[in-house]
Formats: C-alpha cells, structure tokens, sequence
C-alpha cells in the first residue's frame, strides 16, 4: 500500500471507532501520545486517547442504530513521515470538520492529534 492508501486505511478505523463505539478501534488508529481537542457547544473539550477511547465505547453505536454512516477526506498532504488530513464525518448527530495530524513510526500511519470543529448538525449539506 501507498502511504496514502495507508493514511486513508487508518481514517476509516478512526470512523469506525466512532461509528461502532469501539474503543480498540479508537486505540488502533491513535497514537497512544495523541491528543484530542476541539470546541463542542459548551466549550473546550481536550482528551487523551484513553479518554477518547472510553467516551467512543460510552456511547450507542451508530452502525447498530442502522445510521448512515458519512466520512468524507477533504484534503491530505504528505510530507516525508508526516500528514495532514481534513477529514469531515457525522457523529452523535453533529457534522464535525476534523484535522488530523499523523506521523508514521516503524512503518505504520498513526493519528498523533485531533482538532476538531463542530460545523451543524449531521446530514447537513
């Protein structure tokens, strides 16, 4: 596989984290220095990947719910061992915009922050 292949490989286990509240999923595409951090309606939410990880599992799945599921990769840009992804998904019934940097470390693409922004509700075009 090509590093973008890769890349991509690896922001569709971070959908599906979400989308099934898998935790090891969560675990598989960060990381494990990786923060998250993003403004939601109350404020500033910063979470480690163990905090991320147990709030995905926290939460009912979407694929169980029969939700559809939407994950679109806006932009990626590689430079050497290191990517920039903008990546917009639904989840929890809100269209998130999310950057997110990687770094690749003994030959496997792993997400090393998450920044995220909360555009509308889910669904929304």
């Amino acid at each position: 596989m090509t590093d973008g292949e890769q890349i991509r490989a690896t922001i569709q286990t971070y959908f599906d984290c979400m989308y099934e509240s898998s935790a090891a999923k969560a675990h598989a595409a960060f990381h494990e220095n990786a923060k998250i951090t993003g403004y939601l309606p109350n404020g500033l939410a910063q979470m480690s990947v163990t905090d991320f990880a147990d709030f995905v599992a926290s939460q009912p799945s979407g694929k169980d719910a029969g939700e559809t599921a939407f994950l679109e990769v806006v932009s990626l840009d590689i430079a050497g061992k290191t990517a920039i992804a903008r990546v917009r998904d639904d989840y929890l019934g809100n269209r998130f915009l999310d950057t997110l940097s990687f770094l690749n470390e003994n030959d496997e693409w792993r997400i090393y922050n998450k920044l995220f922004h909360v555009e509308g509700k889910a669904g929304a075009d």
